[in-house]
């Protein structure tokens, strides 16, 4: 990688000539954002660049930041660099961030999933030199099954649940896949409640989408007059005091990991669906042979691996450390009583 483009340093994605970082995990003055998840948009920064679906997420979360909302598909400038921030399919508001300097082009993915959730942007992939690409599950054994295969899924397990008398409880992250959950899940198959957490990461939203049909919980919520709920938590709410007062909870989680049964097992649910804000191993395939870049650097997950992988099939690949987290950190534990 050209040193006057992007650098990988102790702070983060450099991009010396335009003396700007992207997604940095230590404080810098200057940081264009891919998107609000806590790994990626981090407090300390002088002043954030990220697309306006992202602004009011990362005010909710960060406070009173200094950051400036941009369009997609719209160049700007940043001492002479242009930068142009395309949909990542994410989650609402997720970007790839180009970069073009001296007929150089470099993509920065942070976190982008091929497949059209309904609720985020879909994916725009672009052609670049050097493309730097999160490779989560760059394994063979991650093959997600179309979303609505398993959406359906989740219904039928809430309508058997319903049928005998159990309270359906959903972990999911509360920026992301929560408002996934929400957007495809069928408000006529009975009440939804959502934690606060996730209660007011949709409010944060509410100008860009609607979750109408969801109540929020409380410890003064009666179970009486919600028959066959299902509630949607964050993972850090399963330790909540007040599920106890909703009789027999059946459980599941939401996320890619539970494509392996160990971690099923670890998270001690009742189901796992599979269903994840990341690409599968063949849509890194599809992405990064659309790119057609000359190098490829992949960071966090299976990087050893899946660069490897990248190098028989003829790219040329390398491994970089980052420090973004495979999984959202969730920064709220659970308050109610």
């Amino acid at each position: 990688m050209k040193t006057d483009l992007l650098s990988f340093t102790s702070k983060g994605i450099y991009c010396a000539a335009a003396d700007v970082y992207l997604d940095p995990w230590r404080p810098v003055d200057k940081a264009i954002i891919s998107h609000a998840h806590a790994d990626h948009s981090r407090y300390g920064n002088k002043k954030y660049i990220a697309h306006h679906h992202s602004v009011p997420v990362m005010k909710h979360r960060l406070g009173a930041v200094n950051v400036q909302g941009v369009s997609w598909n719209e160049p700007f400038s940043v001492n002479g660099i242009q930068f142009t921030l395309y949909p990542a399919g994410h989650i609402i508001g997720s970007s790839l961030i180009k970069v073009t300097h001296k007929g150089e082009v470099a993509l920065f993915t942070g976190d982008y999933k091929l497949e059209d959730d309904g609720i985020s942007t879909p994916l725009e992939m672009q052609r670049c030199h050097t493309l730097i690409t999160e490779c989560t599950f760059g394994l063979p054994i991650f093959r997600w099954k179309p979303q609505q295969e398993v959406f359906a899924e989740i219904e039928s397990w809430w309508s058997f649940n319903r049928q005998h008398a159990f309270t359906s409880v959903i972990y999911a992250y509360s920026l992301g896949k929560a408002q996934r959950l929400l957007h495809n899940l069928k408000a006529d198959h009975g009440p939804i409640l959502v934690h606060p957490v996730i209660a007011a990461v949709n409010e944060s939203l509410s100008s860009i989408a609607s979750f109408g049909h969801v109540e929020t919980l409380s410890a003064d919520k009666n179970p009486i007059d919600y028959p066959g709920a299902m509630l949607i938590l964050p993972p850090s709410g399963r330790e909540a005091k007040y599920l106890k007062k909703w009789g027999e909870l059946k459980t599941a989680s939401a996320s890619g990991w539970m494509a392996t049964r160990g971690n099923r097992r670890r998270r001690n649910v009742d189901r796992g669906f599979v269903i994840s804000d990341h690409c599968d191993f063949d849509a890194l395939n599809t992405c990064i042979k659309y790119s057609e870049a000359d190098k490829v650097i992949c960071t966090h997950g299976f990087t050893d691996i899946y660069s490897k992988y990248l190098r028989e099939i003829g790219f040329n690949a390398r491994t970089e450390y980052v420090e973004f987290e495979e999984e959202e950190i969730e920064e709220s534990k659970d308050s109610m009583v």
